[in-house]
């Protein structure tokens, strides 16, 4: 697993470069061991006897900026590397393996001094990763019918570095809370006039590691999928992604840190994230063989974002049993999203397949909650992939995807007159062997 910048929302766009050259459609098209983490009655579709390895690697490539009252602050977070790793074996009628994929995640990086760094000496950053490793099993039911399911174990990491004011930081403790020491009251203190004169406020939690982060957690989730074949020509799938179950997110103990710029050292102690979860996810799909060069799919997917990104919350439980700890909600409430996955592959000889798609979305974050450090806004992508047969038992795949840049204007206490665009360019390439 490593970390992964937002797309549709904070999930991929596509998983492996088959699919997601035709625009990220699965539900209904042999994707190779991609499958699993999408539609797992697609293992099925491989020719029975046979055993198939894919190791695949994805360079995703945001360009996010920030502006405030005319300064401007471009994110340093340009390229994230994503590795992949499948294994299938197709034998009579079940088709089973393993897999270690990157599920999604969302970050951003912001220099000292900039206008998302409050002006302020002091960096500001987010990099969230999920991955899991997967264990899927399909059974061919009769001629038409496959059904599959994956079971998955997941980790998440998060890093945070936030400046602000006092005020907003504020506006994110809960009210109530469950162990408030000094530290809640130095914070209604200052944020009331009547504290020291710092108005400004930093949480800190970060590691050095390129594929993890200070704040981890573990748990699991599962999928469920099928395919029907309508005839020779046409076949239909479909699946459900359970919302995950993971363990609250937690620091080491004195990894953290929490204080008011101005006022010497800052805190330190263990940083809570309490109840994150990826969404759940039911897609609907078809495929069908125009003719014997041309494959035409689409796949409908609604994500449950409504019910995963209420709010974010987190809580800081001071080294110092006297500075208790303090509770944050930063409000989200994040929307439901539709995605459309249109996509073709054109075999135009024996050794050389080309693909094309689109994926369609909304974005899913509304603007009086929208948050520099988690701008998970793009909408539609629009991607190109191939194929190309090295031998009868070993092929290349890759794709290129391109979000175009949406621009959000924050409207809410702590991000209003805050824009936010983001664009994409991402890459995936995948080396397969079949034995």
């Amino acid at each position: 697993m490593v970390v992964a910048m937002a797309t549709n929302g904070m999930l991929m766009e596509g998983y492996g470069p088959i699919s997601t050259g035709m625009g990220g459609a699965s539900q209904a098209i042999d994707n190779g061991n991609a499958g699993m983490a999408q539609n797992p009655a697609t293992l099925g579709m491989m020719e029975d006897g046979t055993s198939r390895l894919d190791v695949a690697v994805g360079i995703l490539g945001p360009d996010v900026k920030s502006s405030f009252m005319g300064m401007e602050a471009k994110s340093s977070g340009t390229s994230y590397v994503m590795p992949a790793f499948g294994y299938t074996k197709r034998s009579g009628a079940y088709t089973y393996g393993f897999g270690l994929f990157a599920q999604g995640g969302m970050g951003t990086d912001y220099a000292a001094g900039s206008v998302v760094a409050a002006m302020q000496d002091s960096p500001v950053r987010s990099e969230l990763g999920v991955g899991n490793v997967l264990v899927p099993l399909a059974y061919q039911v009769n001629s038409d019918l496959t059904v599959g399911a994956t079971v998955k174990f997941i980790w998440a990491s998060l890093d945070m570095q936030m400046n602000g004011s006092v005020a907003q930081l504020a506006n994110y403790v809960a009210p109530q809370q469950s162990n408030p020491g000094a530290l809640v009251g130095g914070m209604q203190s200052i944020a009331s006039g009547s504290g020291a004169s710092s108005t400004f406020a930093r949480i800190d939690f970060s590691d050095s590691g390129k594929f993890s982060g200070a704040a981890k957690a573990t748990g699991f989730g599962a999928g469920l999928g099928a395919t029907y074949k309508v005839n020779n020509d046409l076949i239909v799938g479909g699946s459900y992604q359970f919302k995950t179950r993971l363990s609250d997110m937690e620091t080491a103990a004195t990894s953290a840190s929490l204080g008011f710029i101005g006022m010497g050292a800052a805190d330190v102690g263990k940083m809570t994230i309490i109840d994150f979860q990826m969404p759940s996810v039911f897609a609907l799909g078809l495929s069908w063989n125009a003719n014997s060069t041309l494959l035409l799919a689409a796949d409908v997917k609604y994500i449950g974002w409504a019910d995963s990104m209420k709010s974010f919350r987190m809580r800081y439980d001071s080294a110092i049993a006297a500075n208790g700890s303090v509770d944050f909600a930063i409000d989200q409430q994040w929307k439901d999203q539709t995605v459309l996955n249109l996509g073709l592959a054109w075999k135009t000889n024996d050794k050389l397949t080309l693909r094309a798609g689109l994926n369609l979305a909304d974005n899913p974050i509304p603007d009086s909650t929208v948050n520099p450090l988690f701008p998970a806004t793009v909408k539609s992508h629009y991607t190109l992939g191939l194929g190309y047969k090295i031998t009868q038992a070993d092929d290349f795949n890759m794709s290129l995807t391109v979000a175009p840049s949406v621009s959000v204007t924050g409207t809410g206490l702590t991000n209003a007159g805050m824009t936010i665009s983001h664009a994409q360019t991402n890459w995936q390439v995948m080396y397969s062997h079949r034995f």
